[in-house]
């Protein structure tokens, strides 16, 4: 039996727990929190390296490939997806999701290609019947050295 210092310290500390939102990697935000965005997509995180930064790719069971490229500096610095259904985009573009949803349309864009370039933000998408392919990243965040093709 517990006491009741122990029973209310137990208390705040399940409230707590309870209460936190678990942090998922995004466009952005640092790389320690990859593992969480697996778990959220319900998919398999594989990383390998490239040159001059790390690539965090999540495989999701409806078979969309999320890749992260995560910088030295251990931040996420471009996301990629191709598969038979768009990933979440709010949870992929992170803090970076208002200014994807504030961008002005070009009358070129449409439910099959998107593409904006902002000064903080560099995004293109497009879609054929079940297969969603795309890139964003941030263009001060790219490493030195890396071209934007590598992000794929």
């Amino acid at each position: 039996m517990l006491i009741p210092y122990r029973r209310r310290a137990l208390a705040v500390a399940l409230l707590i727990q309870a209460a936190s939102v678990p942090a998922f990697a995004a466009l952005g935000a640092d790389a320690s929190s990859i593992a969480s965005d697996g778990l959220k997509m319900k998919g398999m995180v594989r990383v390998s390296a490239a040159r001059a930064y790390s690539v965090h790719e999540i495989q999701t069971p409806s078979g969309t490939l999320v890749r992260e490229y995560v910088s030295p500096a251990g931040k996420v610095f471009a996301v990629a997806w191709r598969g038979p259904k768009m990933p979440d985009l709010r949870q992929t573009l992170g803090v970076y999701f208002k200014q994807y949803s504030e961008a002005p349309r070009t009358s070129l864009s449409d439910h099959k290609h998107f593409a904006i370039a902002l000064p903080g933000l560099v995004m293109q998408s497009s879609a054929r019947m079940h297969a969603y392919f795309g890139r964003a990243y941030v263009p001060e965040l790219l490493p030195q050295n890396v071209p934007v093709t590598d992000i794929q």
